[in-house]
């Protein structure tokens, strides 16, 4: 094999059909485009969704439901992380800055203590929000649940 004799795997390069070269081409007069109507027309493109005259999707399906703007997304952490955090780094304080370094959150999330899981150490926990089962565990062993 040599520079001089490199060539494409056969069918695999096709050549470009050039529309619009004459009548003697094949494709000249129309350009592969047909007999009038609206695709034939120069500048012609079509919109997204359109079918053709047809009431398009989007228009013949209902609206439904909302978005709330003012919905605040929490990152729900449960009781047994915490309990896991604890132990492995000896804490009796954690807060949102604790399971950031963890890499348990990313840096603006909101989080959420649940009650998944036991909790047996007495823990000293800050956080955005507090399900009610997971306040009744956390001050069961003696800790404290603080709403920042």
């Amino acid at each position: 094999m040599e520079l001089n004799n490199l060539k494409p795997a056969d069918g695999s390069v096709k050549k470009r059909k050039r529309i619009g070269r004459g009548i003697g081409s094949g494709k000249g007069r129309t350009s592969t485009r047909g007999h009038k109507g609206q695709k034939s027309r120069s500048g012609y493109s079509r919109r997204i969704g359109f079918e053709g005259g047809q009431m398009p999707i989007h228009r013949r399906l209902p609206k439904f439901g909302f978005r709330n703007i003012n919905r605040k997304e929490y990152k729900a952490v449960n009781l047994d992380i915490l309990e896991r955090l604890a132990k492995n780094k000896s804490l009796s304080n954690v807060g949102v800055e604790v399971l950031r370094e963890a890499g348990i959150i990313s840096k603006k999330d909101l989080v959420k203590i649940l009650a998944k899981g036991e909790l047996t150490v007495k823990l000293d926990v800050k956080a955005h929000g507090f399900s009610k089962k997971a306040i009744e565990l956390i001050e069961k062993v003696g800790g404290t649940a603080v709403k920042i």
